[in-house]
């Protein structure tokens, strides 16, 4: 496990105009301030997204689906780079909406780093807006999934072999350890990734208070 510990910081502005509304602004950061937000991060066939509905099942939360699985498969056409800005900009949306329904914890199947990661390694850059969403958003511990599990085939999945899979992990190695934010590696079966993460759920909570 490893931690770095950090004092509390204020929540970050939300997006300007791409937000929801619908709740007056100060409830909304006041409501922020209480969940503890997890981030579900790795490579492409990792177990994100059922690391992310069990541990929203066993901590009796909800969590955010991954935006861009629902945009791409709906798109009907090969994506292009300024999808990823619409990626990016509606999974910032899902987040601000499901929050209100949190209990304690709201688990994150990915952050916008990923579509950072994503931009970079497809088109050699990132979008301003969206480098700037990373640095002004924070969360309080990120999970980061191993790639000790196998590779299950995919339309949406693009990098299938040992070394790219070894690649792009190292490279969310990178931005965790980086960030400033308690994480911790992910690694077993189904039910040793659920009881490390809820294990270290749990303890983020004297260093966040």
């Amino acid at each position: 496990m490893y931690w770095r510990a950090l004092s509390l910081v204020q929540e970050p502005p939300y997006l300007p105009i791409k937000a929801t509304s619908g709740y007056n602004i100060t409830e909304r950061k006041t409501r922020t301030l209480s969940i503890k937000k997890i981030v579900v991060i790795g490579p492409e066939s990792t177990g994100k997204s059922t690391l992310s509905a069990a541990l929203a099942a066993a901590l009796h939360t909800v969590w955010v689906p991954e935006y861009a699985r629902a945009y791409l498969e709906s798109l009907g056409r090969p994506y292009e780079e300024h999808d990823l800005l619409a990626m990016a900009q509606g999974q910032l949306r899902a987040e601000d909406e499901i929050i209100n329904q949190a209990n304690q914890y709201l688990i994150c199947d990915t952050d916008l780093n990923v579509i950072k990661v994503w931009s970079e390694n497809t088109y050699g850059h990132c979008n301003r807006e969206i480098l700037e969403q990373i640095a002004q958003r924070k969360y309080d511990l990120y999970l980061l999934t191993n790639i000790d599990i196998p590779w299950e085939d995919d339309p949406l999945r693009e990098h299938s072999s040992p070394e790219l899979r070894n690649y792009f992990y190292n490279q969310y190695k990178d931005i965790v350890m980086n960030s400033g934010v308690p994480w911790i590696d992910i690694s077993g079966d189904h039910e040793e990734r659920v009881k490390s993460a809820v294990t270290a759920i749990k303890l983020i909570e004297p260093l966040s208070n």
